[in-house]
């Protein structure tokens, strides 16, 4: 099973500049048919606290173009949506698709990340979501989420296999995007594949370190600085296997 990292920059709130740098890019790293394609948070405007502009709205653009993403190259998608909550604010979402297009689940950022104000323009999500991917079980969650292991660990309670990590995660604190994904592998004994943005926005610099980590905490591939896409093989047999020889979840005190 492949997963593919699709690291970008992202054109500040410009919906058709955003899907056709995607496009442009997948379509010269064609993944492979029933693989999994990991775009960034909000990939399609940037990080941006003006809901009322970049929100989806009765023509959803951008799920309409993950949907039709999945569907051309025969793949599973998340990528980053913004949707109305009716009271002027909004959700930050990771929406999945599969390979015919269909929405398979939707989920809503937990923890709004306050420093940035997003708690002030978006409400947070009641909790995890998940989609079978192959054999796989695996949750989407959503940048600042990565602090918070309890939610990790609500995940694999319920059976979570692999995290799919989709942020917008500044440069100045990139060491610790790296170090916390593969604790929240070792951890939950998961495959984890985190994918940034890079670039820039009018407040943050983004230099992406996309990367895909094994249940052991080992990184089977990096994408650096820089637009591009990386791929790594995920293997459920590999999760199955170590959580029976070294069955640390069992022990947990819930």
């Amino acid at each position: 099973m492949k997963l593919y990292c699709c690291q970008t920059d992202i054109t500040w709130e410009n919906k058709a500049a955003n899907h056709a740098r995607v496009e442009k890019l997948l379509g010269a790293n064609k993944p492979e048919r029933g693989s999994l394609v990991l775009l960034p948070e909000m990939f399609s405007t940037g990080f941006s606290m003006n809901v009322s502009s970049i929100q989806e709205g009765a023509a959803a653009a951008t799920s309409n173009f993950l949907a039709g993403m999945a569907k051309e190259f025969g793949v599973y998608v998340i990528g980053g949506v913004v949707t109305a909550s009716g009271d002027g604010q909004g959700f930050n979402q990771a929406a999945v698709f599969d390979p015919e297009g269909r929405e398979l689940t939707r989920y809503t950022k937990m923890q709004p990340f306050s420093l940035g104000a997003e708690t002030k323009h978006y409400h947070a999500g009641k909790g995890p979501m998940f989609f079978h991917w192959q054999d796989l079980s695996v949750a989407p969650f959503i940048c600042y989420d990565l602090r918070f292991p309890e939610l990790f660990r609500s995940a694999v309670q319920n059976g979570a296999q692999l995290f799919a990590v989709i942020a917008n995660w500044p440069v100045t604190r990139i060491q610790h995007w790296i170090t916390l994904l593969q604790a929240r592998a070792i951890e939950n004994q998961a495959y984890v594949a985190g994918v940034n943005r890079c670039g820039t926005d009018p407040k943050y610099t983004y230099n992406g370190r996309s990367i895909i980590v094994d249940p052991h905490g080992n990184i089977l591939a990096d994408a650096g600085d820089g637009e591009r896409v990386i791929s790594g093989d995920i293997d459920p047999s590999v999760v199955v296997k170590w959580r029976e020889d070294f069955p640390a979840l069992r022990d947990m005190r819930l």
